[in-house]
């Protein structure tokens, strides 16, 4: 083996092994996602409960008496027919308003906390994958034949933000500008790790 500067060439292969090292740069920017993502969550909590008006007019607010689930869940249009019907008769049943609600603010409070996010992951990957098939990407155009507005049939911004969770979760991200690494230090949570 040849030696460098820095030692042998094994030890070169140890320390640029993938996952071995995470640069405090590194660290930073996967915090700043996690924060980011979890404004993203807590951000739809927040306007479908509060009616910002953003996506949601304050008069279908969810504390005004209005349905998180029942404007989009009604509208499904594309897919195969059987899923298109399921979409419709649970939009804005009590139990998928308060599951999806729920979804949303626990994903968004532990991600931004950055506890619990093997959990949040979970529950953000569940939401998503849901949402994916609501909307059908796979499909180019609506039951009623116009444009399905789908950009791939694959990629979408719904598997971005799975893929992000489960990113965030894997790569202990709440231990740079969060409660992580305090969390992980929890008994309770070192007994069973799925927690984290």
């Amino acid at each position: 083996m040849t030696t460098t500067g820095r030692g042998s060439a094994t030890h070169l292969e140890k320390v640029e092994a993938p996952g071995s090292m995470l640069t405090k740069t590194a660290a930073r920017s996967l915090a700043v996602l996690r924060i980011s993502t979890g404004l993203l969550f807590l951000w739809a909590f927040l306007d479908k409960t509060l009616g910002w008006g953003y996506a949601t007019p304050s008069a279908r607010a969810w504390i005004n008496g209005g349905s998180p689930t029942k404007g989009f869940l009604s509208t499904v249009d594309a897919g195969p027919s059987w899923l298109q019907t399921l979409f419709h008769d649970i939009a804005g049943n009590p139990w998928t308003d308060w599951l999806f609600m729920l979804g949303l603010l626990g994903t968004g409070i532990a991600f931004l906390l950055g506890i619990g996010m093997r959990i949040a992951a979970g529950a953000a990957v569940a939401m998503m994958a849901l949402m994916w098939i609501a909307e059908w990407p796979l499909d180019k155009t609506t039951a009623a034949g116009k444009p399905s507005g789908s950009t791939n049939p694959i990629v979408d911004y719904h598997f971005i933000y799975a893929v992000t969770a489960v990113v965030l979760s894997l790569t202990y991200a709440g231990h740079t500008w969060g409660l992580g690494r305090w969390w992980a230090s929890q008994s309770f949570v070192q007994k069973n790790r799925w927690l984290i």
